[in-house]
C-alpha cells in the first residue's frame, strides 16, 4: 500500500472509521479536527476563538508526527456553524499561519459532530526532504555549481531547474 496512515496520542482519537491524516508521497490529508480536548473527549469550553484555537492545536499535533508545522499547510477548508463568527475565528486563524497563508475555503455548514462550532482540515505538503536538500546547497550537495550553467556535475539523480541537464545521465 502507498498509503501511510498518521496518528497522534496528543490529537483527539477519530470518531469513527477514519484515520487523523494519510501520507501519500509527499502529500499528507489531515482529516477535520474539531475543538476536542485529546485528554478529555470533550469540545472545549467557550466561544468561537476557544474552539478555534483547540481546533489548530489538533492540527498541530498531527503535524508533529511528521516533523511538519503549519507552514507545510497549503489548503484549508473551514466547516463553520456561524459565518457571522467569521471575524472572530480569523483572528485566532491568523496567529497560526504566516505569508504565504495557505489557500481557504470557508463553508457553513447546518451541524458538526460533538455539537462543535467550527471544524478545519487540511492539505499538506512534506517538504522536509527538499529543504534539507537545498539547505546543503541544492541537489543533494553534489552539484559542484554546474547546475544551471548547462554543465551538470553531479552524481545523483537530481534535476538541475535552469536548464535542459539532468545530473546522473
Amino acid at each position: 500500500m502507498f498509503t501511510q496512515a498518521i496518528s497522534s496520542p496528543n490529537a483527539p482519537k477519530a470518531l469513527g472509521p477514519y484515520s487523523q491524516a494519510i501520507k501519500l508521497g509527499d502529500f499528507v490529508y489531515l482529516s477535520g479536527q474539531i475543538p476536542m480536548d485529546p485528554t478529555t473527549g470533550e469540545i472545549v469550553e467557550g466561544g468561537i476563538q476557544e474552539q478555534t484555537q483547540q481546533v489548530l492545536r489538533n492540527i498541530e499535533a498531527v503535524l508533529a508526527e511528521m516533523n511538519l508545522e503549519t507552514r507545510h499547510v497549503v489548503k484549508t477548508t473551514v466547516f463553520m456553524t456561524d459565518l457571522s463568527e467569521f471575524e472572530a475565528m480569523n483572528q485566532i486563524y491568523a496567529l497560526y499561519f504566516a505569508e504565504p497563508f495557505p489557500a481557504r475555503s470557508t463553508i457553513q455548514v447546518a451541524g458538526l459532530p460533538k455539537g462543535a462550532k467550527i471544524e478545519i482540515e487540511c492539505t499538506v505538503i512534506d517538504t522536509l526532504v527538499y529543504e534539507k536538500q537545498m539547505a546543503q546547497g541544492g541537489c543533494g550537495g553534489n552539484c559542484g555549481g554546474g547546475c544551471g550553467d548547462g554543465d551538470c556535475s553531479c552524481g545523483d539523480d537530481c534535476c538541475c531547474e535552469d536548464d535542459d541537464c539532468e545530473c546522473g545521465k
